[in-house]
């Protein structure tokens, strides 16, 4: 009995002791790296250092997006000596928002109202006592904190971040884009080079690690690790200001005198593919996106078609001339003595008017339809198709902005489609495509990538981007006669009432009805004007499109004149020589 107890005993004891062995064991092995974490974080502080986010800058160095200093407005409860109610009415008409910021008209009544809903705001978050810190307001700009902090008042403190801002406001916003949050919560571009250049623009922040005393304060002699922030990298662009103001602005008052729904110029050098100034309407406030609707983020420019009507024939004349299968003198004639039909299809000039024996440079000052079938059929379908690839259609132009799309080329064309592509009608394209491809006509037959960036700036560092040659799509001779072709269809066709004869413009007008549900609209069209100046030696190339102007519905009474006098102004603004035509 006693032998039995003894043994009870030893066995208890053994078992006591493998528990002991395999708890010691569990926490001082297995458990290590979790209680080493949990031992960090009670003897160690980290610290984040932001980083900026780099800037965008304009040809002049210029900031067209900058950040600057905001504020969190914060209560730390347990060092409030004053009433809610107090600091409350203190602090509402500094934090209160404007009837702007809310994208309301402003008035007294509604100023008076969000002042009043901010302080009993205020007032009812500092009677919360679920916690010790309780934030008030965010982006708080420099001048209020500065206003509160002299209120001295105990236990409102400040929390600093920076925001993004555009100093000139709503200018150049579809090529800026703007800063939101991703999911996490982190500011993130999107659209525009806010979007394209994210990861370059984002600064990689910064950490301080190092030991702190029970009272959380760091130990002077203990272990100290530190990571400097970077900030993000700045980038220097084409965008000229005073030019991107001024195509602006007349922008909106050539939409307001032609009442178009919407409208965009595009200003691009030639010789770079360099994106000196580019707008479009219905636009949006970067600095307040979110009042804005969505629709008006992305640049139509890039991210929407059309048919580009007869400014396409500028590039179906090119790729005829450059297989020396007409030259401007070529003459068309029974093509062009009246409707050419193709099956059940008829097609018509313009104005109904037919011109046998025309040469291709009055196809082109006529803008007549019938004489570019003649063209397209001297070309035949495999090697039309082959140039407009060349030119650039049917395949994005790589432009370093956030949200180009390409529309797509037929996969099967027919004789009538061979037809109707060479006046720009049954194909579609987006206004950049339209534009450099008339640019490579301006640059000796060379087609360029565009670009909006020429520069990163990179911890002080600046890599310039060089201009890249897509390939050579026609011969310089090509393309010196089609600038002389141009040149003449500007002087002569059917907006020459408004060419500025000093000017030297060489260009082409562009009239497409809209396609609407399978069919035409026979009231709604597309008006535009492409060309360059001056002719002889080119220092822009220039695209203005009007969608659906009410007061003509033809280009050569809306976008051409509207396009010649910015080229005025341009003229004046570079201090171009003028030289009239002889």
């Amino acid at each position: 009995m006693h032998q039995n107890r003894i043994k009870a005993v030893q066995i208890s004891f053994l078992i006591v002791l493998f528990i002991i062995i395999a708890r010691l064991f569990y926490w001082q092995i297995l458990s290590d790296p979790s209680l080493q974490a949990i031992a960090d974080t009670q003897h160690q502080s980290t610290v984040e250092i932001p980083a900026s986010r780099g800037r965008i800058l304009a040809s002049d160095g210029f900031p067209l997006a900058n950040n600057q200093a905001a504020y969190t407005v914060f209560a730390y409860m347990p060092d409030i000596e004053e009433q809610p109610t107090t600091i409350a009415n203190a602090l509402g008409p500094l934090l209160a928002p404007t009837p702007e910021d809310i994208g309301a008209t402003p008035s007294a009544e509604l100023s008076e109202k969000l002042t009043s809903d901010m302080v009993a705001t205020i007032a009812a978050k500092l009677t919360e006592k679920a916690s010790s810190w309780i934030p008030l307001s965010k982006n708080t700009l420099e001048t209020a904190k500065q206003t509160i902090q002299s209120f001295n008042i105990n236990g409102i403190g400040f929390d600093e971040y920076q925001i993004r801002q555009y100093p000139e406001a709503s200018m150049a916003a579809q090529i800026l884009g703007f800063v939101g949050s991703d999911g996490s919560g982190r500011p993130k571009g999107y659209f525009g080079l806010e979007g394209r250049y994210n990861f370059e623009l984002t600064g990689r922040a910064g950490l301080i690690r190092q030991e702190k005393d029970a009272l959380g304060k760091p130990i002077v002699t203990g272990e100290y690790e530190g990571i400097e922030s970077r900030d993000g990298r700045d980038l220097i662009t084409y965008i000229d200001r005073g030019l991107q103001f001024l195509i602006e602005r007349e922008l909106r008052q050539g939409m307001e005198r032609y009442q178009a729904v919407s409208g965009e110029v595009i200003v691009v050098d030639p010789h770079t593919g360099g994106i000196l100034a580019l707008a479009s309407f219905p636009s949006f406030d970067p600095d307040n996106h979110q009042l804005y609707d969505t629709e008006t983020y992305k640049n139509p420019a890039i991210s929407d078609s059309y048919e580009p009507g007869s400014t396409f024939k500028t590039v179906v004349m090119a790729s005829a001339i450059n297989e020396k299968l007409v030259t401007p003198d070529t003459t068309c004639n029974q093509e062009c003595a009246g409707p050419v039909d193709i099956g059940i299809y008829s097609i018509k000039t313009w104005n109904n008017e037919y011109n046998p024996g025309e040469t291709m440079t009055e196809v082109l000052e006529r803008s007549d339809n019938t004489g570019m079938v003649f063209v397209a059929r001297k070309l035949g379908e495999d090697k039309l198709i082959q140039y407009i690839k060349d030119f650039g259609f049917g395949q994005k132009t790589n432009i370093d902005l956030e949200g180009e799309t390409s529309p797509n080329l037929r996969s099967k064309w027919g004789e009538i489609d061979v037809a109707t592509a060479s006046f720009g009608q049954g194909l579609a394209v987006n206004s950049l495509q339209m534009t450099m491809a008339v640019a490579a006509l301006a640059n000796q037959g060379k087609l360029m990538e565009p670009h909006v960036v020429s520069a990163v700036v990179d911890n002080g560092d600046t890599v310039e981007i060089p201009p890249k040659v897509v390939r050579q799509v026609v011969t310089p001779e090509t393309a010196k006669i089609m600038t002389q072709m141009m040149l003449q269809s500007a002087q002569h066709g059917d907006a020459k009432w408004a060419v500025p004869q000093a000017l030297q413009i060489a260009g082409k007008t562009g009239t497409a009805q809209i396609p609407i549900s399978g069919h035409y609209d026979a009231e709604k069209t597309m008006a535009s004007f492409v060309g360059f100046a001056p002719a002889s030696n080119p220092k822009f190339v220039m695209l203005v499109k009007l969608r659906e102007p009410q007061t003509s519905q033809w280009a050569s009474e809306t976008a051409a004149p509207l396009w010649f006098n910015i080229a005025k102004q341009m003229f004046n603004y570079y201090k171009i020589p003028t030289t009239p035509v002889n």
